[in-house]
């Protein structure tokens, strides 16, 4: 599969999360894992985003800049939380507009702006945000390096940027490997640890937080409301797909089990 085709298949993927988002038994699933009920398909529950809101030092003012945005979790709760602007970015059209609905729901357009856009080629002039996130984003994207590279290009001076990831645990044998990367989000898979990727790309490391623990509780959550919601759900994507989702996450739950697979906050600021 080509790169285009291969960014087309993952748009295509997150275009239908978004809409099988808006449906009650999804909503429900997400309100149970998150705590929200924005449509996000990130693992960022109400509390991280709390603390990503701290780490970031979000205020009014702060011009935020979200990638791989989707319907607008967290970064529309950020701004409504901190009075920051924020700056939705993503490829799936489906998903922002979902965000921008949301935004006017809320009385938030504003100070909340959505753009189709790709993270490796963000539509900007250098210095323009002053606190950049993304979700598990990095972990869905070949195009690590790039997206890093962009959001280093647009950090003001002084900005920092925080994101959560999911990646291999280091070290693993090639058998221990495969299973990670079979196990977890379609890119999960990286040519070195995070930290070094940063700093090839002008970032600092600040802080670097292991939620692995927390993202467990989220997957074992999950499973469960999964097999509470089943019926609703089997209606919604049939029968074989309800089986193939649930067979995927025993089989995440399992690798994070084995110490394959870990999720990690990063944040990072600008390499002077």
């Amino acid at each position: 599969m080509t790169c285009i085709q291969d960014e087309e298949a993952l748009r295509c993927r997150f275009a239908r999360d978004y809409e099988l988002g808006r449906s009650p038994a999804m909503r429900e699933i997400e309100r149970r894992v998150l705590g929200t009920d924005y449509g996000g398909t990130s693992w960022t529950t109400r509390a991280e985003a709390v603390r990503i809101a701290q780490l970031l030092g979000l205020c009014p003012g702060v011009r935020l800049l979200e990638v791989g945005a989707g319907s607008g979790w967290p970064s529309l709760y950020l701004a409504k939380q901190t009075g920051c602007d924020a700056v939705l970015v993503d490829l799936p059209l489906v998903g922002l507009q979902i965000a921008i609905e949301r935004a006017r729901a809320e009385d938030m357009q504003q100070r909340c702006r959505a753009i189709l856009a790709n993270g490796a080629k963000l539509p900007f002039m250098e210095g323009s945000f002053d606190a950049l996130s993304h979700s598990d984003v990095l972990c869905c994207l070949p195009a690590k390096l790039s997206v890093l590279r962009e959001c280093r290009r647009v950090a003001g001076h002084g900005a920092r940027m925080a994101f959560s990831v999911i990646a291999p645990a280091p070290s693993l044998s090639e058998a221990g490997r495969r299973i990670a990367v079979e196990s977890g989000p379609p890119h999960v898979d990286v040519s070195a640890d995070y930290a070094l990727l940063l700093g090839e790309t002008s970032w600092r490391v600040l802080e670097r937080i292991d939620v692995t623990g927390e993202f467990m509780q989220s997957l074992r959550t999950e499973l469960e409301a999964i097999e509470a919601g089943k019926d609703a759900l089997i209606e919604l994507l049939g029968g074989d797909e309800y089986d193939m989702r649930k067979q995927r996450r025993n089989g995440t739950i399992a690798a994070v089990a084995d110490g394959l697979l870990r999720r990690e906050i990063f944040v990072a600021n600008v390499a002077e």
